[in-house]
């Protein structure tokens, strides 16, 4: 091994940079809390090939003096750390004085500020070579304008995404920014478009603004706390509107927004009981508690952090979440728990008794549809190959009023999941299977796996079928969700959806496949849109469009509270039997259980 030696200025400046500044988002997340911390009230973000190619932040904060331009982008020169027992008390978003002389390092940097009531200055950096300050020409405030990121770095441009990536993550980070602070105006533009304009407000007509009509229609406040250092506000959405992922999870502590695992964990139990698996609960919560009290300095984007009293402070956002919940439920008569657009599952069974147990799942052993594969027929189940998938009907027909209800079919006619027998709670189907055993089946999860598979055999087929709408819906969206649909617009046309942009801020769906029926697109576009963003660039076609097509089957399937007549429900079963794979829906929760005789037995007793 070469002997031990100093690293050179430029080397320690660009290894510094790698942590500071994995992606263009960093930069902008770190230039814009530079500007909150100048007392910024409005702040421009502008953004060019994805931000590679150009960011520009402007402020109209305190702006610096020549003296303090020079020394802003040296390494560890900072006004937010007045001595040095401030490190254990931050009260700033940015402090470590890194940011600047990061991006000057593998980057071309330029910097104009002027002081109210002073005269404006420049300075510029390009590959850690730091040029002289100068009188310029610029408004009260700072102007801080970087281009071509990473071209002292070339190695790291190669683990960038696409540019419309790299531009999503970016109004990401600035829209969490803006959540915290709404008396700012906010404004971001791609490309000369505008993808983000907002003026001053107070906190709930910002969280109107950026979370959209649906969250402000469905949240209940959130405040109070059980421990008297804490202080908690903001609005969580009742369980009927849930996310497939977590994006929609707006987390801020001393106003900066962070994705801190305790916080996150926490308003998972907050809502375990009242939401499906796999999906996840929209909330934006504020928590304000004395800086000496938190560490905000154990993660190198600052996202993380750790609490002096962590189990304080997660009983104290759980039990909030669960009062503020639990009036909302009051509230509104009742906290719907329906299947379909939004994802919502019944709520859970009270515990069984203890003579006997839960009965678990019945694994009927459904065979993959593999060529020459036979499925076990242990319990009367098969999967023959080359036998085409039934295509589940998307709605069943509503009954007509006063009309008799439709014969059960024959006796020969039944399966092995038996004969129906009544509908429960409008929810579940309860059929008697050929050796008495009770079979319960979860008609929204069943439906859902039909349609899914139906979904499938279209797929291989060659392409999902569309049915034209008589009328195109135009949905409005958030432009960056607007920009990741129409991206995705030749995956999507794969799945029978045709759609096309409408303007800035909608897209026009011109056909919807045909076997969801007519549904709302609104909520369908919305999921899809969330589902998008979870996407890589490396992820191959194939899961991309399983992962779309359980979201679509969610939104084409029967609901709990749709109420059935026997002959859908004997549809229902007969349908199940010939599907593979139905023991599960599309988001791996059990479709039907099986009681047989022995755990009858065993709850009352008898065994």
């Amino acid at each position: 091994m070469d002997r031990i030696r100093l690293l050179s200025a430029t080397t320690a400046d660009r290894i510094a940079a790698g942590e500071v500044v994995e992606r263009p988002a960093a930069a902008v997340k770190e230039l814009v809390e530079n500007a909150l911390d100048a007392g910024a009230r409005r702040i421009h973000v502008a953004l060019e090939g994805g931000g590679t190619g150009r960011i520009l932040v402007e402020d109209d904060g305190a702006g610096m003096s020549p003296a303090d331009l020079a020394l802003c982008v040296e390494r560890h020169a900072t006004s937010k750390l007045p001595e040095e027992a401030a490190l254990f008390r931050i009260a700033t978003l940015g402090f470590r004085g890194e940011a600047l002389p990061s991006i000057g390092a593998v980057a071309r940097l330029c910097i104009t500020s002027r002081p109210q009531g002073g005269e404006a200055h420049q300075i510029t950096v390009e590959g850690g070579a730091k040029g002289e300050v100068r009188p310029a020409a610029g408004a009260p405030g700072t102007r801080v304008e970087v281009r071509d990121l990473f071209y002292a770095t070339p190695a790291r441009r190669k683990f960038l995404k696409t540019p419309g990536t790299e531009a999503g993550h970016a109004v990401e980070a600035v829209r969490r920014l803006a959540l915290a602070w709404p008396e700012v105006a906010f404004r971001v533009e791609l490309e000369g478009r505008a993808v983000l304009n907002l003026a001053p407000a107070d906190r709930a007509g910002r969280l109107a603004a950026v979370l959209g009509p649906d969250f402000a229609a469905a949240a209940v406040p959130v405040g109070g706390a059980s421990w008297e250092a804490l202080t908690l506000d903001g609005m969580a959405a009742l369980p009927g509107l849930t996310r497939p992922t977590a994006a929609e999870q707006h987390l801020v502590v001393n106003r900066r927004p962070v994705r801190d695992p305790l916080l996150r964990a926490a308003l998972r139990v907050a809502y375990r009981d009242l939401i499906a698996s796999g999906r996840h609960p929209v909330a934006a919560l504020f928590i304000d508690l004395p800086p000496e009290m938190v560490d905000v300095n154990v993660h190198p984007m600052k996202t993380e952090l750790r609490f002096r009293e962590a189990g304080a402070v997660r009983g104290a956002l759980i039990s909030a979440l669960r009062r503020a919940l639990a009036v909302g439920a009051g509230t509104t008569g009742a906290v719907v728990e329906e299947e379909g657009a939004e994802g919502g599952a019944p709520p859970p069974a009270a515990p069984w008794p203890s003579a006997g147990g839960r009965p678990e799942p019945f694994q009927p052993g459904f065979a993959e549809a593999e060529p020459g594969f036979a499925g076990p027929r242990a319990h009367g189940f098969s999967w023959q190959p080359g036998l085409r998938l039934p295509a589940p009907r998307p709605a069943f027909p509503a009954p007509v009023a006063g009309a008799a209800p439709a014969p059960l079919p024959p006796a020969a006619a039944e399966g092995p999941l038996g004969r129906p027998v009544a509908q429960l709670m409008e929810t579940y189907v309860l059929a008697e299977a050929p050796d008495g055993a009770l079979i319960l089946v979860d008609q929204h999860a069943a439906h859902e796996r039909l349609t899914h598979e139906a979904f499938k055999a279209q797929l291989l087929e060659g392409q999902v079928r569309s049915q034209p709408l008589l009328l195109p819906a135009v949905v409005e969206l958030a432009p960056l969700e607007c920009g990741r649909l129409l991206e995705a617009v030749p995956a999507l046309e794969r799945l029978g959806l045709e759609l096309e942009g409408f303007g800035p801020g909608a897209v026009l769906v011109r056909a919807l496949p045909a076997l969801l029926g007519n549904p709302d697109p609104a909520p369908l576009l919305r999921d899809l849109c969330a589902e998008l963003a979870e996407w890589e660039e490396s992820t191959a076609l194939e899961r991309r469009l399983d992962a779309a097509i359980a979201r679509l089957a969610c939104h084409g399937s029967i609901r709990a509270g749709r109420r059935l007549n026997p002959a859908e429900m004997d549809a229902l079963l007969r349908q199940m039997e010939a599907t593979p794979r139905a023991s599960t829906c599309s988001h791996g929760r059990p479709t039907w259980l099986r009681f047989g005789k022995a755990e009858f037995e065993k709850l009352f007793g008898r065994r």
